[in-house]
């Protein structure tokens, strides 16, 4: 077929730059694999005015995306604007009522309605993809859909955020605190001038919400997700994983259970030596678990301009040469709705981290509780007084408790730590991380 697929991209940021700029450098190559010329016709962005380097003169301009969508001129939309409702979500859907192709790099657009897109794609008999929207330049979406279909996934998990890693990495490192290398991501562009998306979780959520319906065809449901972010985490929490040989990363996990599908982001201890605690930096990694295949771990850029283009273009090419899957994995109509698991015990136990008062009966108190909620203690850890606690009494001191758990449940975990709170056992907020042996 030699009859070009005619793109409309509606975001001109920096990874619809990067995009434009791939498809003109690599336009020779791109039309040998794809069977046919890929031909940017049109592109949408607020601001007409703004150089963006490169050129765009030759393309027609559409300051409306939906607009964009609806053209006659265009065949396949590649939506960048971001957002999960808005023109993002309106320029979608007016692009697959049209039939026509749409490629998106939006995981908070397809976490909230990834199921209404699918649903409208196979209505139409239009293609929905979206490799660039989980893991940047890593290819986990076309892995899990095709590549792994043969097998029964029971677990997922991984790095899906590279401003966290960056910021876990130099922690760990330069014996940095959160908020130096946090600063340190933002005056790389590393990190938004609000990070609160990524630095809390909700980045990760959105992208797991996606690869856990892939994963076990089921509906997204990033709503039943548990979510800690990593603001928490404190240069003592670095220091005490080393020392026990384990690694600080936020990861993202999905399981199977008999009860059904757990979804959860947080901070984890990993043991040094495994392939995902070795990921540093803005690097992401994700590691699938089949019942034929193993354990399959895939690494890489998971941001940036260049390799998330890298994705959009991958997508592209699928559409030009007419190939079709189901966006989620199975038509929709197959989606098993999503169950959440019940709470279980965690495989690995937990590392604490108490301020506690240096007085007679603390420590025998904060145990008491623990053996109240049948939690077995591996072992305990007294330390200096904690940088910047303050005690509440002049005559006061404070040390620093590291506790590890045998594995137990973080209900249990989460009510001890409640009575001793209120019993004023310890100072200021406990820290609790899980340890994972994966």
């Amino acid at each position: 077929m030699d009859q070009p697929l005619r793109l409309g991209l509606a975001g001109l940021g920096t990874v619809g730059t990067s995009v434009i700029r791939l498809l003109r450098e690599h336009e020779e190559a791109l039309t040998e694999r794809a069977g046919r010329p890929l031909r940017l016709v049109a592109v949408s962005a607020r601001d007409q005015t703004k150089d963006r380097g490169v050129a765009l003169d030759d393309l027609e301009w559409f300051s409306d995306a939906e607009a964009l969508a609806r053209s006659a001129n265009v065949d396949c939309v590649v939506e960048l604007i971001g957002g999960e409702d808005g023109v993002a979500r309106s320029s979608a859907m007016a692009a697959l009522a049209a039939g026509k192709s749409l490629v998106t790099a939006n995981k908070a657009l397809l976490a909230a309605h990834g199921v209404e897109l699918a649903a409208a794609a196979e209505a139409n008999g239009a293609m929905l993809s979206f490799e660039a929207a989980v893991g940047g330049g890593i290819p986990i979406v076309k892995s899990l859909r095709e590549a792994l279909a043969g097998n029964r996934v029971t677990k997922l998990f991984g790095i899906l955020n590279g401003t966290c890693n960056y910021i876990l990495t130099r922690m760990e490192s330069e014996g940095l605190t959160f908020e130096e290398c946090l600063a340190e991501a933002q005056a790389l562009g590393y990190a938004e001038a609000d990070p609160t998306f990524d630095v809390e979780g909700l980045d990760t959520a959105h992208k797991l919400a996606v690869l856990t319906a892939l994963a076990f065809g089921v509906t997204i449901d990033k709503e039943s997700i548990f979510v800690e972010g990593i603001s928490s985490i404190a240069p003592e929490d670095i220091a005490a994983a080393d020392e026990l040989g384990y690694r600080i990363k936020l990861l993202g996990v999905a399981q199977e259970t008999e009860t059904g599908i757990e979804q959860r982001v947080h901070p984890t201890m990993l043991p040094k030596d495994s392939n995902v605690a070795r990921i540093a930096g803005v690097t992401n990694a994700v590691a699938v678990e089949g019942d034929f295949v193993g354990s399959v771990v895939l690494s890489g850029p998971g941001a940036g301009g260049d390799a998330t283009a890298s994705a959009v273009v991958s997508d592209i090419v699928d559409c030009a040469r007419g190939f079709r899957a189901p966006p989620l994995g199975k038509p929709v109509a197959n989606l098993r709705p999503y169950q959440r698991a019940r709470m279980r015990a965690h495989s690995g136990g937990y590392y604490l981290r108490l301020t506690v008062p240096d007085r007679v009966g603390a420590f025998a108190a904060i145990a008491r509780a623990m053996a109240d909620q049948s939690i077995s203690l591996d072992s305990i850890v007294q330390r200096n007084r904690p940088a910047g606690a303050a005690p509440r009494r002049r005559s006061e001191e404070l040390r620093a408790v590291t506790i590890i758990t045998h594995d137990t449940t973080e209900q249990a975990v989460r009510d001890a730590l409640r009575r001793i709170e209120a019993e004023g056992d310890i100072v200021g907020q406990p820290q609790m991380i899980r340890i994972e042996a994966l």
